[in-house]
């Protein structure tokens, strides 16, 4: 009885110290893995690295990690246009299926899911900045952006019409294609009752917004309006997140 007892607390010591050492070497892989991805994308502050599942060693010996989760609060994403970027807020991502190389300098995940958001004034730059001629004697620029219920995003226009200011809103769709948010009017605004040809006013109203290189390779899925901004759902497959 007493050898059992003895076998028992030397099972348990034993037991404790291996959760210590796995906890210990997850949150330097952690703390590794984030400084890496930080290099990598050029990020201006290290992003959060989450390693999931246990035990963590026995996933290191197998060569793939079951699930890591990232996330990067302020990502400046490119638009293909030059050196302009655009801002995308708390991106979240998961990677499934992590398999890296034997000096871990390299990372791919099978496939990956993520959301974000894209405040409304960030996308408000992808619209004319300036008043635009829509009919003689007719201007119009789109002023603001913002939630507009039913995942719809409200669009806030001016139009001047002989020197008069005529503000009015419309309710737009938000949707994406080929890599790029669009934004597209389901109604036309109407300023004094002035006729404005459909695609002279859909040239203020409708604009897209392209983002590229999101990290990792992964890609733009969809889109919804919510009251900060507009979330975004990103996926892709051999995600690299290092080397």
């Amino acid at each position: 009885m007493r050898a059992l007892r003895i076998l028992l607390i030397i099972t348990v010591i034993l037991g404790v110290l291996f959760v210590v050492v796995d906890r210990v070497a997850v949150h330097f892989a952690e703390s590794q893995a984030a400084d890496r991805l930080k290099s990598t994308e050029n990020l201006a502050s290290t992003p959060d690295v989450s390693i999931k599942g246990f035990p963590f060693l026995t996933q290191v010996a197998s060569g793939e990690l079951d699930d890591i989760e990232i996330g990067i609060k302020d990502y400046q994403a490119a638009t293909g246009n030059g050196e302009q970027r655009i801002r995308i807020d708390d991106l979240r991502a998961d990677m499934r299926g992590v398999k890296f190389s034997g000096d871990y300098r390299s990372a791919t995940a099978s496939d990956a899911t993520g959301t974000a958001t894209i405040a409304y004034d960030e996308l408000l730059k992808a619209a004319k900045s300036e008043s635009t001629q829509v009919a003689p004697g007719v201007t119009a620029q789109v002023v603001g952006l913002s939630d507009g219920g039913d995942g719809r995003i409200k669009v806030d226009v001016v139009g001047t019409v002989l020197g008069t200011k005529l503000p009015v809103s419309v309710l737009s769709s938000v949707t994406v294609k080929d890599d790029k948010v669009q934004v597209q009017a389901d109604t036309l605004p109407k300023f004094g009752g002035v006729q404005i040809a459909e695609d002279r006013m859909r040239s203020i109203t409708d604009f897209q917004q392209a983002i590229d290189r999101l990290p990792g390779g992964v890609r733009l899925d969809s889109v919804r309006a919510v009251q900060g901004g507009v979330e975004i759902t990103v996926k892709g497959s051999d995600v690299r997140l290092a080397g």
